[in-house]
């Protein structure tokens, strides 16, 4: 039998109080009970606080630069298909520097589940916006406001064709766990967006205001691209949770035909067979 606790793995070091606490309680739980292996999954992430998530849950790890999650998130899924591959980072470090890979790995649709820690502001570089901040809320460099209206990460991920669009709050953890379970299983790219209060440097978006906000939705048809679009557009005094939209289709890995004798990094290599390939550029 799998437990939680055989997935943990260093000493952490976020703030007391943090978020990020439960996001890896759910992480390890779900490992768990879907009872993966240590050894076949693999998390990588780029900077920030989410970022550690790689040192503190026993599993394969990447650290990327930032911003750069997701490159080798995508050439570890193609290289060994066999491998559960989660993509563990911040909102900065998914829709800021990562925005790019963001929006052209939901256009590939690679296998991989993606669990972005959304607090709404940079963590680890003292509070800064991130791309997800409220219009108007004043940080440490933003003295007079944020003066740009937030990013819809869930919008923009339904409307460039992502199959699986989900929103969690790390206080609801065993609705988090499930999620991230289905996203997980889900074949091709998951994107859950977790809203992550940053206890140090986010005053505005703190756990009281979203326990006064967040419900969880039922009854919708998660078929639904207009559903979907339609609740992830809510935002305000009453902020829905769940999977939003879930409808599978060919993944990345699926497209390459070079795939189909099995597993890359599980294939013979002889170092002589690239001589003639060598040769032609001699």
């Amino acid at each position: 039998m799998c437990k939680a606790e055989d997935y943990y793995g260093q000493e952490t070091a976020w703030c007391p109080g943090c978020g990020n606490f439960a996001i890896r309680e759910a992480v390890t739980e779900a490992l768990a009970e879907l009872c993966l292996p240590p050894h076949d999954v693999l998390i990588c992430s780029g900077i920030g606080q989410a970022a550690k998530m790689p040192h503190y849950v026993r599993v394969n790890g990447f650290n990327g630069l930032h911003g750069r999650a997701l490159p080798p998130a995508v050439g570890a899924r193609v290289a060994d298909t066999t491998l559960k591959v989660l993509v563990i980072s911040g909102d900065g470090d998914s829709y800021g520097e990562g925005g790019n890979h963001f929006i052209h790995n939901i256009r590939r649709n690679p296998d991989i589940a993606h669990f972005v820690h959304n607090n709404q502001v940079y963590g680890l570089t003292k509070g800064q916006a991130s791309p997800t901040s409220e219009r108007g809320m004043k940080t440490g460099v933003q003295t007079g406001g944020v003066l740009l209206p937030p990013l819809n990460p869930l919008q923009l991920a339904l409307v460039m064709g992502a199959g699986f669009v989900a929103r969690c709050f790390s206080r609801e953890k065993n609705h988090l766990r499930e999620t991230m379970k289905a996203a997980i299983q889900f074949p091709g790219y998951a994107l859950v967006d977790i809203l992550q209060p940053c206890v140090s440097f986010n005053k505005l978006n703190n756990f009281g205001w979203y326990k006064r906000r967040v419900y969880i939705a039922e009854g919708h048809d998660s078929s639904s691209r207009r559903e979907a679009l339609e609740l992830s557009g809510q935002w305000g005094d009453r902020i829905p949770l769940g999977i939003f939209y879930s409808v599978p289709r060919p993944t990345f890995e699926s497209a390459i035909a070079a795939l189909k004798g099995g597993p890359l990094n599980r294939r013979p290599f002889d170092p002589a067979s690239m001589a003639q390939l060598q040769e032609e550029f001699m």
